[in-house]
């Protein structure tokens, strides 16, 4: 089976990094245009640029400020042209101990709702708002494991803020698909990535190792390829869907 991704306008946030940036390089190498969102990491995502094979524009967005992430799309849309795949990949992770004070843990839990769910949630209306003009179009969601098995007390916020996408992703699906418009959500498990280097620096490899069915673990090229099809449009009528990529660790 050939993918090709030919004359597609792919907007992928969180790209200069880690799980992002190998769907950006997987959907390039497809023949998509890429659209590469990125917040603080700029030189990050102009290195990217340099390893893509097609037409490939940069987009910073500080996905915590829902005023600047409103008219994101819009304004994309204008400078580059119609797009016709939205990959919410972008999120943040940082640990909020049960210990915390009130208001110390409420900090952390608006800011990850900020960039894991609200700003997932604006872009998605604003794409579903240009995609039925053009009777078409594809999203994927990055979710997470957390959102089916839950997580340690210390990623309470984490684990909440991608389980509202499951919903988020099959509302979209069952309302808009007759308009044209396909959503898919992904849950990876422990991936190695920057974001979770922080957690094997605390636990240790051998404790993620152990945690799932097969002997290494998850790398961001193993999920690239996924989200590839699903937004190739061979994969249409699983929409709605939830895809678990975490080796096992959690099984359904």
């Amino acid at each position: 089976m050939q993918i090709s991704l030919a004359n597609q306008r792919i907007l992928v946030t969180g790209a200069s990094r880690g799980i992002g940036r190998a769907i950006a390089k997987q959907l390039s190498a497809s023949g998509a245009e890429v659209i590469v969102h990125y917040n603080t990491q700029e030189g990050e995502a102009k290195s990217l640029l340099a390893e893509l094979s097609t037409a490939a524009y940069l987009a910073p967005c500080d996905l915590s400020n829902a005023a600047e992430v409103k008219g994101f799309i819009p304004r994309l849309v204008e400078k580059y042209g119609p797009i016709s795949a939205l990959v919410n990949n972008a999120g943040i992770s940082p640990a909020a101990r049960d210990t915390l004070s009130t208001a110390d843990w409420l900090e952390v839990w608006e800011k990850v709702f900020a960039v894991n769910t609200t700003a997932v949630g604006i872009l998605c209306k604003e794409f579903v708002d240009h995609a039925r003009i053009q009777g078409n179009g594809r999203i994927v969601m990055v979710s997470s494991r957390a959102a089916f098995r839950g997580d340690t007390p210390d990623y309470l916020a984490y684990a909440a803020s991608k389980g509202a996408l499951v919903s988020l992703t099959r509302s979209i699906a069952r309302h808009y698909g007759k308009e044209g418009i396909k959503a898919f959500l992904i849950a990876p498990g422990f991936t190695r990535t920057d974001m979770a280097a922080e957690i094997l620096a605390q636990y240790g490899e051998d404790f993620a190792l152990r945690d799932i069915a097969l002997s290494e673990l998850t790398r961001p090229e193993d999920l690239a390829p996924m989200v590839t099809l699903l937004c190739s449009g061979l994969a249409d009528h699983a929409t709605g869907t939830s895809i678990d990529m975490n080796a096992g660790s959690y099984v359904r």
